[in-house]
């Protein structure tokens, strides 16, 4: 990719505070972005061969959207942190094993999605991100949803394609939680929390592709209020 193509994205990008260069095999993140700090509201270089994101990242203070799937990240640096105006993050298809605490401090963030990385445990403190609407973490490599996931602020969190075998009862307890995606997971049937169907607000459980078949739930306890939230949920939109 030549600096007369990138000057000519920066050209634009001034004017239009957009900056999107996608599949040009791009190896690092352009240092010539860093002129553009207090007017960039969104970037996507999506489909690039970036490996590392630079501290320089915390200078964006406008920035309101970072896309950067498909590329080769290993790591966050911690200034991420400072974006305070960040509403979506988006780093699908990566090789991230973990995601810096600096994360949480995202005040602003509503949709988090780390789809096909490499992510073994559920990252801790994002409870603190009180405006999250979807965190995707589907197509990773988690094994269970701990306890402190009651924290979780999302409306809807998909984890389909991952190992779980096991699920936090505390689950239930997420505030503002309506859509939990399971599906193509290790899941018994025993290890479907009671209380997800019988005291949360979850109106859509996915878990197809487990190991048990999702008709067998009928039988579960709750299962009952469960349907009755999805039915109301469907005629909403019919």
């Amino acid at each position: 990719m030549g600096n007369s193509a990138i000057k000519t994205h920066l050209e634009t990008s001034q004017k239009t505070g957009v900056f999107q260069l996608t599949g040009k095999g791009l190896q690092e993140f352009p240092e010539e972005l860093q002129r553009l700090t207090s007017n960039l509201r969104t970037v996507d270089l999506s489909g690039n061969k970036i490996e590392v994101l630079p501290a320089a990242i915390g200078n964006f203070l406008q920035m309101k959207s970072l896309t950067l799937n498909a590329n080769r990240l290993t790591s966050l640096p911690a200034e991420i942190g400072k974006l305070k105006k960040l509403e979506t993050l988006s780093l699908n298809q990566n090789q991230l094993q973990t995601v810096p605490g600096a994360l949480c401090q995202l005040k602003a963030l509503r949709t988090l999605s780390l789809s096909g990385n490499l992510i073994s445990e559920l990252p801790s403190g994002l409870g603190a991100l009180r405006h999250l609407d979807l965190l995707d973490l589907s197509h990773n490599k988690i094994h269970s949803i701990p306890p402190e996931v009651q924290e979780l602020q999302a409306i809807e969190v998909n984890l389909n394609q991952n190992q779980i075998s096991s699920v936090a009862p505390s689950i239930a307890q997420c505030p503002r939680l309506k859509v939990l995606r399971l599906e193509e997971n290790c899941l018994e049937l025993a290890a479907v929390p009671l209380q997800v169907l019988g005291q949360s607000q979850v109106s859509l459980l996915s878990l197809e592709g487990n190991l048990f078949e999702v008709k067998d739930m009928r039988d579960l306890e709750g299962y009952d209020k469960y349907m009755e939230r999805f039915t109301a949920t469907k005629k909403k939109f019919t």
